[in-house]
């Protein structure tokens, strides 16, 4: 048994986070193990720019509001307690809601060879603000 301490909080990359976000690593397992958890906080409308993860990614959703959506489909809103699995390869993004912090959980997987992630565009705003649910081109109201 190891017993690791906390490392300290890192504030998010803006080449890859739109607003701000703070991210505590929980688990970055060594061989045989390439388990990837992370605590990731985000303030009212950050969102991290479209990725996908060579293995898939969990996330757990824990505190707050937040979005997330698949390349090609709705934005959908996610609350605590809910689970979203986003398979190998595909595109998506998510982020805390235009007025409210969300806290979720990241869990991945490294592979065995070449990179754990890829990282496209940021989400813009238009994107973003789609009302939860809606066909491209309705925003949220204000």
């Amino acid at each position: 048994m190891e017993i690791q301490t906390l490392r300290p909080t890192s504030k998010a990359s803006p080449d890859i986070f739109t607003g701000d976000a703070w991210i505590d690593v929980i688990v970055r397992g060594e061989e045989p193990s390439r388990v990837r958890v992370s605590v990731v906080r985000f303030a009212p409308g950050a969102r991290n720019a479209w990725h996908a993860h060579a293995m898939g990614q969990t996330l757990h959703v824990t505190e707050g509001l937040g979005r997330v959506q698949s390349r090609g489909g709705e934005v959908v809103e996610i609350r605590p307690g809910d689970t979203i699995q986003t398979p190998a390869g595909e595109w998506h993004w998510h982020g805390a809601a235009p007025d409210q912090f969300m806290t979720h959980l990241a869990i991945w997987e490294a592979p065995a060879e070449g990179p754990e992630s890829e990282w496209g565009e940021h989400v813009g705003d238009a994107e973003y603000l789609r009302t939860p649910g809606a066909p491209a081109g309705h925003e949220v109201s204000r």
